[in-house]
Parts: structure tokens; sequence; C-alpha cells
């Protein structure tokens, strides 16, 4: 069923399996002990950061796939992506799975990109296992983004630091919680922001439309929630997102930001927070996904927010659009949630 922007699954699928798979920075964090693997060399003994994060996107899918006793002929589909030019990191690591693969591009909003699209091929009943991934690497996106480490470029403080990790879940039509409830797919916002170290300005303006849409369309409140994640904003765009939200009547008191959750900004040197295709991936997968397993949340929504300019573009002196694609994730099925009370 489809209520403007927002699809909501009669008999929502599941979230069967996910791993997720952090470097050093993710290990000094808060969240370290929730990842399935961190590893402190983050070349993984190759001779580029590119080929690095595809290792970090591979051992994240097999871990994944081991978690869900599945083999990967098992699935249907991969809806992976990075921040590489072509989504190469993706695109290589599926070299060594013989697994139909649908490579997407959302910048850091790729993970609920292709969760969503996941949710709606297994609810539709089109593929009975089908995988979403995303991944970053931060030597790779400060290469292709703005400056080599070399250079020794000084980072100013609305910057965020690019998680260095990957994130996989696999969804089938029916296996326990979490369940997939709603999916609501974004639309590019442009509010001429241009500068390229302040991508949480860039995406908030999407944030902001993306949750609107979806409580307009179901109409659902915030307190209905355990929490309301936002993928990549960091400090700077979580200020300004409360602030947009506000001024349009919906405060959000439940509101929390994966991009300040991996890290820690008063212990680590990470200016605004974190940020990347592997920040909400990581954090859906290692903190908000076992919640709502093991019960401790009941009921959230996931964004991931995603500035879609290009190394090319910036350079032209065009501005940052941004999207922002929202989850709506649950502990219980509808029917469940009523019997106890709840909405919906």
């Amino acid at each position: 069923m489809r209520k403007g922007d927002t699809i909501l699954f009669e008999a929502p699928p599941s979230a069967v399996a996910y791993a997720a798979v952090g470097g050093k920075k993710e290990a000094e964090g808060p969240l370290a002990d929730a990842f399935d693997m961190l590893i402190a060399d983050t070349q993984c003994g190759e001779n580029t950061w590119e080929k690095a994060e595809s290792d970090f996107a591979r051992y994240c899918l097999e871990t994944a796939l081991k978690k869900g006793r599945l083999q990967a002929d098992a699935l249907d589909a991969v809806f992976a992506g990075d921040l590489q030019c072509q989504c190469t990191a993706s695109a290589y690591t599926m070299r060594g799975f013989d697994t139909p693969y649908l490579g997407l591009y959302g910048a850091c909003s790729t993970m609920a990109e292709g969760f969503g699209l996941a949710a709606c091929m297994v609810a539709g009943g089109h593929m009975q296992y089908a995988a979403a991934m995303s991944s970053s690497h931060f030597c790779a996106a400060e290469r292709q983004f703005r400056t080599p480490l070399d250079y020794g470029g000084k980072r100013t403080p609305t910057a965020q630091w690019t998680v260095t990790g990957a994130g996989a879940s696999i969804l089938a039509p029916a296996g326990g919680p979490p369940y997939v409830r709603a999916v609501t797919f974004g639309r590019v916002r442009d509010y001429n922001v241009t500068d390229i170290n302040n991508m949480g300005a860039a995406m908030a303006p999407a944030a902001c439309e993306t949750i609107l849409r979806y409580f307009a369309d179901t109409g659902e409140k915030p307190e209905h929630f355990d929490a309301i994640f936002t993928g990549d904003l960091g400090f700077v765009g979580r200020t300004l997102l409360l602030q947009l939200l506000k001024e349009e009547g919906l405060p959000l008191e439940n509101h929390q930001d994966c991009g300040l959750l991996v890290y820690d900004r008063d212990a680590q040197n990470v200016q605004a927070g974190g940020s990347g295709a592997g920040c909400s991936a990581t954090v859906l997968c290692c903190h908000v996904l076992p919640a709502l397993r093991e019960g401790r949340m009941k009921r959230v929504l996931f964004l991931s927010t995603g500035a879609l300019m290009s190394q090319t573009t910036f350079l032209q002196g065009e501005s940052i659009p941004g999207v922002a694609h929202l989850i709506e994730l649950s502990s219980e099925l509808p029917e469940e949630t009523e019997k106890g009370g709840g909405v919906r």
C-alpha cells in the first residue's frame, strides 16, 4: 500500500541477518563493542586504500551470511554502493560473489536506499533473500573529494570524519524481528550550499522534508517512536535539522544522529562527527537492528542522508544537492503493536 511517498508493507519483511565491520577509529569510539569485526590495519595489507575498502565490504557481507546461516548463492540480489567513483569498492567486492549485483549511488544515503529497495523486492515476492550493503573509507574519500592525506590539509570545524567500515543486512519475507514496516524514498533538494567541508548543512533540508513527508503520509507522530535516527548529519547538520523541523511545527525530542553515535567528539578528533556511506550502515547494523531484535527498542525511524555532488561538480562551482531515504523499523508486527495499545 502506498500513501504519498511512503510505501507501507501489509506483510512487513524481516532483517534476518546483519553485520558491521569497522576500522581503527571506530574501535576507539562508543560503539566499538557492538561491531562484528574491527580491523586495526585500515589498509588491510593492500597497496591502496580503495582495495582495502573492498576488503571491509567483503568481510562484512561474509559475516552477515554466516550469521544468517546462508551461502552467497541463496541471495537473489545484493544492493550495494559506496563513495568511490562508479561505486568501484562495491563492484570489486562483488567479483568474489556469484550473485546478482545492483550498484547504487546515493552517497551517504546509500544504505537506506538499498535497504528500502531490498525490502520492496522481498515483500513483493520477487526475491527470497536480498542484501543491502554500503561502505566507505576515510583515506579513499579524502583523496577523492578533498585533499590527499599526504598534503596535511587543515580540517575545518564543520568537516566530518568519513567512517572506515561497512554494514550489510539480509532481508527476507519473514523471519522474525526486526521488521520493515514502511519506506519513504526521498526527493533531491538543493539549498545552494557550496562548502565541500559542510556536508551537514547540505543534507539537513532533505532530511527535514523526508521526515515531514513520512509523518504527513502516515499520520504518525514522533512520540510513537523510541528514536528517530538520521545517518550522517553530524553536529552541524543535526542542529540545522532540529531548527528546521521546529519551524515546521514538528519539534523532535527523540532524535539521534549516527555520526554522533559512532564517534566521541570530545575524545576523538572528528570535528563535527562521522559521515560516509559506511556511517549509517555500521550504526544500523551494530546498534539499531540488534536493539530491535532484542526488544530494547520497539519502533524507530532510520534515515540515511546523502550529499550528491561529485569531485568534478564542486570544482566547477556547483552547489551540493541532498537526499534522504527513510525506513520504519519495528520489533513487532503491526497487529502486535495494536494489541499492545500502540499505533498502527
